[in-house]
């Protein structure tokens, strides 16, 4: 059966299109957002030092979102409202999840297609993408360089380790979050970050005086994690 098409907006860094990207990085948006969001973040980023690397922006498919009335917007998966009972987790959409999942492990397997090696590919994503980048991404078969989550928390945590891959067991991640985040709590990201430590991942984590947004001093953060990640599979 075919998948659903994905539209996807690129770009390549030096701003050499025909350049032969060394490197791959998949950037998911957040809820209600579309693959234009991150452009500008892209723009602030210089990694000159590795060459030229191929940004890809995918847009999720529509579909209505329950925690919105039902509203159909871009979105990887469904979200439901909290409980009212503490003690009641969160409704997950794993079916959605899982559905995203194997759309952004297609995006995946076309830049390896397109000649750049799994491990010089990054997963990245902010809030909704941040959870189908840790879905994704520790259950992939290939080795990738790392994984970037912004603003966001790991998906059906419980299944975690018994579905994540042996490939990338070792993958180094990078989460940051707002302190002042009313959207994903620093407690429910600082709960991530402690689950998949207790997996053994080299988690470098990142905390901001911001709500839910991405700032400057993230930004700077960022871009030498990802020299230094894409720098070390270049070897």
């Amino acid at each position: 059966m075919n998948k659903p098409f994905l539209e996807t907006q690129e770009l390549v860094s030096e701003g050499n299109p025909a350049a032969t990207p060394t490197a791959s990085i998949i950037v998911l948006h957040g809820l209600g957002a579309d693959g234009n969001d991150f452009v500008p973040i892209a723009h602030e980023m210089d990694l000159s030092a590795i060459g030229p690397v191929r940004f890809v922006f995918p847009s999720a498919p529509v579909r209505p979102v329950t925690i919105n009335g039902g509203y159909a917007m871009r979105a990887w998966y469904d979200i439901h409202p909290p409980s009212n009972n503490p003690a009641v987790p969160r409704l997950e959409d794993a079916a959605g999840l899982r559905a995203s999942q194997d759309l952004v492990q297609g995006l995946i397997d076309r830049e390896i297609t397109r000649g750049v090696p799994a491990h010089r590919i990054v997963l990245m994503g902010f809030s909704q993408g941040c959870a189908m980048t840790l879905m994704t991404g520790l259950r992939a078969p290939q080795r990738l360089a790392g994984l970037v989550g912004l603003s966001g928390y790991l998906p059906i945590a419980e299944t975690t380790a018994a579905e994540r891959g042996e490939a990338n067991r070792d993958t180094p991640i990078f989460l940051a979050h707002g302190e002042d985040d009313p959207m994903v709590t620093i407690d429910r990201a600082t709960a991530s970050r402690d689950a998949l430590a207790a997996m053994g991942y080299a988690v470098e984590w990142h905390a901001y005086p911001m709500e839910h947004t991405v700032c400057g001093e993230e930004v700077e953060d960022l871009n030498a994690w990802l020299l230094k990640v894409l720098g070390a599979s270049a070897a």
